[in-house]
């Protein structure tokens, strides 16, 4: 039966629902409350993380976007953070990082991926036999190190098997600290060069990484694997880095295998400043200028027209050392490295 309009009032108005046309707030909540922790371990959108001396699983808060979470880092967290079974604490605020350890896919990829936060050390492991070394995925490491403000390390494994002098000799004027060791034992050196800092192991699969780790941390229980007899590379093993404590004091991340270590984020400037001798000499190089060597061939010289690097005239002078300048523009040629980017370096 309908009725007359007459006879309708404002409680028979029916409203559509909508979406709200009120603004939506951009403030937060401060989180005044939250505890400080460590991330030791990501795994599904899950970390695991180290409040007060008890490990705490957390998820990351909505407020937060796509910001990504990473091993090392220094965070915030609210809710139960007690640590008990089947409990959750949210993830709220990551602090700021005093050093990362970053790649990007590629060579021509601009988008940088950080796997380690706030480390102290990065000790790249490379194995002198069984696989075979590779000097320019340890160089590229290296400009890693020095862009992200770690202090680099080269541990030579597998010294038992080969004469690892061909390859202290080419890293000596770099200021690079380098320890060999043997039948998958750390040694003393080692494990004083590790006591009372967070270091980061890197390297690829095979080179002992995993079993020096073992060796180091007893009860870690990191898979191994074996050489390939065929392609002379490792077997990917660990699928994820992790935080361990050493029981002499320190700590030590294990990192996995990574398939490719491109370097196009890389600042030129950051790695330089590795190079205190010859930092000084660039005051007057052009704008722009990239530290290339100039022509290689005897007799030819920089053309009129361009503006030449000045480390060479700083070089001459007195003072560094040529072959410092050598190794300084090695290091800065790796990242447009045609034979890099093709996969050369593969890690696995």
């Amino acid at each position: 039966m309908s009725r007359d309009p007459r006879d309708l009032d404002e409680d028979d108005v029916r409203v559509r629902p909508g979406r709200s046309t009120r603004p939506r707030s951009q403030l937060r909540p401060a989180h005044i409350e939250a505890v400080s922790g460590v991330v030791l371990a990501v795994d599904r959108g899950r970390f695991s993380c180290e409040v007060d001396g008890r490990e705490v699983t957390a998820v990351k808060a909505r407020e937060l976007g796509r910001k990504s979470v990473v091993v090392g880092e220094r965070v915030g967290l609210v809710g139960d953070v007690s640590g008990a079974p089947d409990t959750l604490a949210r993830l709220i605020r990551i602090d700021a990082r005093t050093s990362v350890l970053r790649r990007s896919a590629d060579d021509t990829d601009p988008i940088e991926r950080i796997i380690v936060a706030n480390a102290e050390q990065l000790a790249i492991v490379c194995a002198v036999a069984n696989p075979e070394p590779q000097p320019r995925l340890i160089d590229r490491y290296l400009v890693a190190a020095f862009d992200g403000g770690l202090d680099p390390l080269l541990v030579l494994t597998k010294g038992d098997l080969a004469d690892p002098s061909a390859l202290i000799e080419a890293y000596a004027l770099l200021d690079l600290r380098v320890i060999v060791t043997r039948g998958g034992q750390p040694g003393d050196e080692l494990r004083a060069a590790l006591r009372d800092r967070l270091t980061v192991l890197a390297g690829s699969s095979g080179v002992g990484k995993s079993t020096l780790i073992n060796a180091l941390v007893p009860g870690a229980g990191r898979a191994t694997g074996e050489v390939n007899a065929v392609t002379g590379r490792g077997r990917h093993v660990s699928a994820s880095a992790v935080v361990l404590d050493l029981p002499g004091g320190g700590r030590v991340i294990d990192t996995p295998g990574i398939r490719s270590f491109g370097l196009a984020h890389v600042d030129v400037d950051r790695v330089l400043r590795a190079f205190p001798d010859l930092a000084p000499g660039t005051e007057h190089c052009p704008r722009g200028c990239q530290h290339e060597a100039p022509p290689p061939h005897a007799g030819e010289s920089w053309p009129d027209d361009v503006e030449r690097c000045a480390l060479d005239d700083w070089v001459a002078a007195g003072h560094a050392e040529p072959a410092r300048l050598d190794s300084l523009r090695r290091l800065l040629a790796v990242p447009r490295s045609d034979d890099a980017a093709s996969g050369y370096l593969a890690a696995d």
